[in-house]
């Protein structure tokens, strides 16, 4: 007896079926991917990866649905934890230009979220030696998507239990504002003293 398909919300709820599970997926298991989320979510369902795969847009509206739904306790109060600490490294760093980026910048940052630091250097090496001459302890940390505009180097780093994701740039890129591939947008960062006032508000 052949095996049954799956049955498949029709095309027009599939996107949004997708896109609601791939929420989910970045919300509860900690993914921070988008694209690896949707494609999980998209096998999940039985449907291919490569049909009706809605965009990161649409999962960050469901994301911040799910938040506000099922971790309306919680997810606020991570989040400013997160920005602290964010705020703490780039004080820490703030010779190199530091600006941060990703989840903990957006809001969307979730319980397993991860705070994404970009700096700016003459050399990776300054960074290393900042860090070892505080006895602050780190590991590498690969880069998903090699391109030409990936950091020289990317570092892990375990402030008081928080990781923290630190990207290493040549000081002649930081004028170059480098764009989502998903979406053509500018790619969002933000200096100290806009964490210090998220924060604040």
């Amino acid at each position: 007896m052949p095996r049954r398909k799956p049955f498949l919300p029709a095309s027009s709820n599939l996107r949004r079926s997708i896109a609601a599970q791939a929420a989910r997926l970045m919300a509860e298991d900690g993914i921070d991917n988008y694209g690896l989320a949707k494609r999980k979510a998209a096998r999940a369902l039985g449907a291919s990866e490569s049909e009706s795969l809605p965009t990161n847009e649409e999962v960050e509206v469901e994301l911040r649905a799910y938040q506000a739904i099922y971790q309306d306790d919680e997810q606020p109060e991570r989040l400013r934890e997160l920005r602290q600490v964010a705020l703490e490294v780039m004080e820490f760093l703030a010779d190199f230009r530091p600006y941060l980026t990703g989840c903990v910048l957006d809001g969307t940052a979730g319980r397993y979220a991860e705070v994404e630091i970009e700096l700016f250097a003459d050399s990776g090496k300054d960074v290393e030696i900042l860090l070892l001459s505080n006895n602050i302890s780190y590991e590498p940390a690969e880069s998903q998507h090699q391109t030409p505009n990936s950091p020289e180097i990317r570092l892990r780093l375990d402030w008081d239990g928080v990781p923290v994701i630190v990207s290493v740039f040549p000081v002649q890129v930081e004028r170059r504002q480098s764009r989502n591939p998903h979406t053509g947008k500018s790619h969002a960062r933000a200096r100290a003293s806009t964490v210090a006032e998220l924060l604040s508000s």
